[in-house]
Parts: C-alpha cells; structure tokens; sequence
C-alpha cells in the first residue's frame, strides 16, 4: 500500500543505511556468518556440545541488524547462553573477546566490500532526491562504522545533509538502536524537531528507535518478509520497496497509526508549546470519555468540579468548544459554562458566546424520520437487558455496554434492520454504542471547521487543538490532519489519525492546566 510524505507535515527525513539505502546488509550477512560459523564450530568441539551454525535470516534479523557491531556480537551471544569477556576496541581479530569478535568481523566486511563493491537501492536514491527537491532535509543515520567509507565508494555522500554513525556514536558516547539518540543527535543538528520528521528503517532496533524517540513517522522497509516484526516494534507503516512512498506538497489522507507508536502529549511538552509559539490556540474537548471517565450509562457522567474550574480558565485565554454526541443542551447543562461554545449531536446543534447559534438545516428535516426509528428500536430491544436507546435530536443512540457480550451481535442485526427500512439514515460506531444519524455529509470534524470559520478563526496565526477519545473524534482528526494538534485519549491499541496521545482524563486536565499558564503569560 503506498505511504505518501507530505511536505506539510514534515521538515526532515533521516534514513538507514544498510538494506535502506545500499544492499551492503549482503555483505554483512556474510561476514556474520563467516564470523559466528567458525567461533561456534570451535566452542561446540571444546565444550562437546553440537554445532548450531548462525541463520542468515533468523539470528541475523532478530539479533545483529542495526546494532552496533559489538552489541550484535554480545547480543547473538548472550542468545546461545555463551559469555565472553567484552575486551578492548583495540583486541586483536585473534581474541575472543566481544571486541575481538566484533573486529574479526568487520576485517571481513572490508573484504567483502572491495571485492564485491557497493550496490544501491536505485528506488531509495530516487526518493531521496524527490525529497531534497520538494526541500525536505535529509539524514543518513547507520550504526556501521563504515557508514562513511561506503557512502563515498557509492557516490552518494552529496545526498545528505548530516551523518551519525558508528564512529560519530563512539566520539558522543551515544548508544547504539533501539536507543533512540542516534536520531534524535540527526535531527538535532539539522534543527527539526523529532514529531517533524520520518525515520526510514528495515531493522527492528531502528524502528524502536524511531519510536522511542517520538519522530512523526516511522516507516519499515520489509525486504525479508518481515512486515510483522517491523510493525510489532513500532513501525507506523511498512513498505516493501520504497518505490510505494510518494512525496507531496499538501496532505491527501492523514496518515493513521497505532495508538501505541504515539508520542505522549505531556512527555513532548515543550515540542508541543514551541509548536504553538506566536500562534493563538483554539482548543476543541469531547466529553465522555476526555473530560469525565467513561461510565455505565450516560447520565452518570458528570464533571468534577476542578475539571470545570480548569476549563473555565482556559476559556478565559482562549476560545474553548466542546463537540459531543451529546444534545446541546445536555452537555450544556454538565459543562455550566457561559464562556464555552457547545457543539451538540457531533456539530448538529451548535450555540456559545457573542450569539453563535446554528441548527443544521439539512438535519432539521430528518427529525420525523427519527421519531419513527427512535419507536422501531424501542420496540425490537425492549427485551433485551442492558440495551439503552438515548434520543437525542438529531440522532439516536443504541448502548450495549451493559449487554452480554453474546447478546452484542444480536443488537446490531436489530439495528441493521432499522436502518434498511429507513435508508435515509447511516449507522456511525462508537465506544459500546450504535448511532443512528441523518445521511449527511456532516460530523464532528465539519463542526469544527464551521466553528472556525464562524469565530473568524481560519487564519495562520491560530492553531487549533483537538482532544477526543471516540471514534467519531477520528472524523475531527482526519479534519484537522496537517494542521493543529490532534490528541486521542486513550491507553488501549487502536488505530487513529491523531498526532499524539494523553491515557486518561487526568492527563488532559493537566494538559489543559500547563496551557492555561503558559497563555497567562
């Protein structure tokens, strides 16, 4: 599936050297290989135990790729349950230390390399000059000490802008993938900040890097049928050859990743201000589930008081909506505050300060057809303990998280069959609830959009914010993508298109509180 780099998006892209940009992961297959055969061969005979020689595919992937060369040797070792003294960088080839393993290999890849020279990835290169020419920077980051001497045999140290590698590591003192300082060192001395910035890697120690690290994109090249591996340490998205990878100005679709490969808005803090600097936030709030903990049943869900007070001084700083499933006047009546804009029925029903109003003409007409659906579902789940239909004016929502999980399937038939009666509807999903809404090209993300338009906010100089936890919060997200801060609130995996990720209510009201401050000054 192709991966697009937008521009928007991004400043910079820091790339992998071996297996991304040439086809020397070859050679070091064979130098590894040569290495660990001939060490086990004479361990197995002087400890009479078989030999099991090193897999060029198996060990070679899970235990030496990416890695410093003598953290590959002591971590393919420790694998085997076999332990040496690590030794000094200057060992002999001859010793068997960590570092004399690790030297007698690299004498071996030097080998290999004259004799057999460098090949390229033509796609890699292809893309990278896409990419300097829509003015992205580029960064090569490898954990090879020959980072240098093979860029140079290929031709292609003019291609980027900075290097870290293994001899760079050595002089900072910056450990080695999964650790994430050899990117974030990269993206340091080309001043881009790591949440603007894509990582291209085909190692399972570089995309936990990546990850780590919290950069924008982490993206895997799967040339050895290891697209799993790549996506369970972290990768956002996993190509086979970077040929899929198209490079654009604007944004086509966000870009949509796992909730656990986010960053944590509060441990990227200062990215997050620095993101804000000179601009005038406008902050967008669900409700359940953002400001107050999921509950049973809806009107459970109140607001604590600090978490109001919290609200209402940020409100007080900068224009603050809340956009909800809910009635307007429902949430209204929670919230108790004037100087909150209240978009209802996700954006159906709109009202706040200075006179906004807005009832969706469109959606006004579908009320009869509501009241008859509203009745049919009444009747068909009356039976069923636990179910829950909330009407609401615009739409109606059906709850099953008080339903036996057998009985979930059951309501869904029910409510499919409602809706085939009555076509003028959609169904929309949310957290243990089926929704029933007019068949309009209208959701929370148009509400925003209207919101800003309507506060003459569509301008550079405001950065919108966006917190939610539903699914229908994804439709905002998709929105906002390439613009704003987008943050999902949530601490189980899932797939969205928000750019970072808060775990629980506490968390957004301290998120709320540090921006507060940082407006009253």
């Amino acid at each position: 599936m192709p991966v697009t780099i937008s521009t928007s998006d991004f400043d910079a892209v820091l790339f992998d050297l071996d297996g991304v940009v040439t086809q020397t992961e070859k050679l070091h297959t064979i130098a590894w290989k040569a290495l660990f055969d001939e060490f086990l061969s004479r361990y197995a005979q002087r400890h009479g135990t078989p030999f099991v020689p090193f897999d060029a595919e198996t060990d070679y992937l899970q235990y030496v790729d990416g890695k410093q060369r003598y953290d590959g040797v002591a971590s393919f070792l420790a694998a085997r349950g076999i332990a040496l003294p690590y030794g000094d960088p200057d060992d002999d080839s001859t010793r068997e230390t960590v570092c004399g393993l690790g030297n007698k290999k690299n004498r071996t890849f030097l080998a290999c390399l004259a004799e057999k020279g460098v090949e390229v990835f033509e796609s890699t290169i292809v893309l990278i000059k896409a990419l300097r020419q829509k003015g992205l920077k580029i960064a090569i980051v490898s954990s090879s000490k020959n980072c240098k001497i093979v860029l140079e045999q290929a031709g292609l140290t003019d291609l980027f802008d900075t290097r870290v590698d293994g001899v760079e590591s050595a002089i900072y003192k910056l450990p080695g993938k999964p650790a994430p300082d050899t990117y974030l060192e990269a993206a340091r001395r080309l001043n881009v900040r790591p949440e603007c910035a894509a990582i291209v890697e085909d190692a399972n120690s570089g995309v936990e890097a990546g990850q780590r690290g919290g950069f924008g994109l982490v993206l895997g090249v799967a040339r050895q049928d290891n697209q799993t591996a790549l996506e369970r340490h972290g990768a956002d998205a996993v190509v086979t050859d970077l040929g899929d990878v198209q490079v654009h100005d604007t944004p086509e679709q966000p870009r949509i990743r796992n909730i656990l490969n986010l960053p944590s808005t509060l441990d990227h803090l200062p990215a997050f201000m620095d993101g804000m600097q000179e601009k005038r936030p406008v902050v967008f709030l669900d409700y359940d589930g953002t400001l107050t903990p999921i509950v049973s049943r809806p009107e459970l869900a109140t607001l604590a008081p600090d978490m109001r007070r919290t609200i209402a001084t940020l409100a007080e700083r900068c224009p603050v909506a809340i956009v909800s499933g809910r009635d307007r006047a429902d949430i209204q009546s929670l919230v108790q505050l004037e100087s909150v804009y209240y978009a209802g029925s996700h954006g159906f029903d709109i009202a706040g300060p200075h006179q906004v109003r807005m009832q969706h003409a469109e959606g006004l007409a579908f009320l009869p057809l509501l009241d008859v659906a509203e009745t049919h579902l009444q009747q068909q789940l009356s039976t069923i303990p636990g179910a829950l239909v909330e009407r609401k004016k615009f739409t109606i929502a059906v709850h099953f998280r008080n339903v036996a999980p057998e009985q979930v399937e059951h309501i869904e038939t029910l409510v499919d069959a409602v809706l085939k009666d009555h076509s003028q509807l959609r169904k929309g999903l949310g957290k243990k609830v089926f929704e029933l809404q007019p068949r309009l090209d209208w959701h929370k993300g148009k509400a925003v959009l209207w919101l800003l338009d309507t506060l003459s906010l569509q301008t550079p100089a405001v950065v919108p914010i966006y917190i939610g936890d539903d699914i229908t919060d994804e439709d905002a997200f998709h929105t906002l993508a390439g613009r704003g801060f987008t943050i999902v609130v949530a601490d189980t995996p899932r797939q969205t298109a928000a750019r970072y990720v808060l775990q629980n209510t506490a968390q957004v009201q301290t998120l709320l509180q540090r921006l507060a401050a940082s407006l009253s000054t």
